[in-house]
């Protein structure tokens, strides 16, 4: 790739979200919005080989996608008083609420995962505006068709713009019916930024995980008491110190193969501060103050051999109450690989394959404990299947080593 062309994917990455949101608020249109985002960065993909990256990529992109926002408003000659407005340069929406943060990105999120709405919907919309994640992405991550995930986000524009859903941080009263949803769509935009799936893009996508945790702290600071919030924020931070030793030379490394000495150490202190506070409380944890515990125990351990397997196997029966999904349980069945050996832990992966068939990380797991049990040909099969389903460049070429390891 050339590097304007690097420059191009580096400004949609990074700027997708911030020129979506400046638009759905100037002109209280989601689908202006989206359309002049994307036309904005097709004339990036045009004029910039030929002029040059401008010295400002974001505030190019940002007029540019206002400029044709504008156009298309006067084309269609839609000239009520709120695109009266946008066009003059105004927000005639009704005032924040008092302590509200003043953050457009932070808005959308709210936007979209208004109750309104149904909740694969919110999400899925959310990841679509938000990470600038295509439909395809986005239909890998639910596990669903991509027809059907289409289906969803044009539902929910349209229930939007019907229902006229404000675009603003609900009011303090709102706040918590309104979080778990919210805090549902960052996680999900965390783990498309750690493990990206996307064809063409970086194996590990920072921009994405850097939004996702910085929006996690914002709406930490509006809710410092919530515990699935704080939980939230502590397993993004753990996750993301490990990301520097995550791949080397374009293949993912395992988590027993990292380089531990490569961790970010500050974001694991305060990753380990935030569960120290939730444990603190005494009050019963949520899902995601579980999976922070569990992260926690990992990070605390010097080298992969001194893992506590016990306490990660502990806390995941836990979680298993609070969250009885089958990805859970396939987790769950790699704590108990350490522990009681992968004979048992396969016969419990083996029980998810009516649920798992098409999720790449079943047929990995199976695959890792076969290999273990020395079942070679069984092993590359199993192998076979991960890789076919798998998304990540630099996991494909962890996986296609591991098979072609088998001799």
């Amino acid at each position: 790739m050339s590097d304007v062309g690097e420059a191009v994917t580096r400004a949609h990455h990074t700027e997708w979200a911030r020129v979506d949101a400046t638009l759905t608020r100037r002109f209280g249109d989601l689908d202006i919005a989206e359309e002049a985002a994307a036309e904005a960065f097709a004339t990036a993909v045009e004029r910039w080989p030929a002029d040059g990256v401008p010295p400002h990529p974001g505030a190019w992109l940002t007029t540019t996608a206002t400029r044709k926002a504008i156009d298309r408003v006067r084309r269609e000659n839609k000239r009520d008083d709120k695109q009266k407005a946008a066009l003059a340069g105004h927000d005639d929406g009704p005032p924040e609420p008092p302590g509200a943060i003043d953050d457009d990105r932070l808005r959308l999120v709210f936007t979209c995962c208004h109750p309104a709405l149904a909740v694969p919907a919110r999400v899925a919309l959310t990841l679509r505006l938000l990470g600038g994640l295509t439909v395809p992405e986005i239909a890998r991550a639910f596990l669903v068709r991509e027809t059907a995930l289409e289906q969803r986000i044009t539902r929910a524009k349209a229930k939007i713009k019907a229902a006229g859903i404000p675009y603003r941080v609900p009011s303090a009263e709102d706040l918590p019916a309104r979080v778990p949803a919210v805090l549902v769509v960052l996680y999900l935009v965390f783990n498309e930024g750690y493990l990206a799936t996307g064809p063409g893009t970086d194996p590990v996508r920072h921009d994405l995980t850097a939004e996702a945790i910085r929006l996690t702290r914002l709406i930490h600071a509006l809710l410092p008491d919530d515990g699935e919030v704080t939980g939230l924020l502590a397993l993004m931070l753990l996750i993301e110190a490990r990301r520097p030793a995550r791949v080397s030379a374009g293949e993912l490394v395992a988590l027993d193969e990292q380089d531990r000495g490569a961790w970010d150490a500050e974001l694991i202190a305060e990753g380990h501060r935030l569960v120290r506070e939730r444990l603190a409380t005494g009050m019963a944890p949520g899902r995601y103050q579980v999976l922070a515990a569990i992260n926690a125990v990992h990070t605390s351990a010097r080298e992969a051999r001194d893992t506590d397997w016990s306490q990660i196997l502990a806390l995941y029966d836990q979680l298993v109450r609070l969250d009885p999904s089958p990805i859970v349980a396939l987790n769950r069945a790699v704590a108990v690989a350490e522990l009681d050996g992968p004979e048992v832990a396969l016969a419990a992966v083996d029980r998810l394959e009516d649920r798992l068939a098409g999720y790449h990380a079943y047929h990995a797991t199976r695959a890792d404990l076969l290999r273990r049990l020395d079942r070679g040909e069984q092993a590359r099969a199993a192998y076979d299947k991960a890789i076919e389903l798998a998304g990540n460049t630099a996991e494909i070429a962890h996986l296609t080593r591991r098979r072609d390891q088998l001799g």
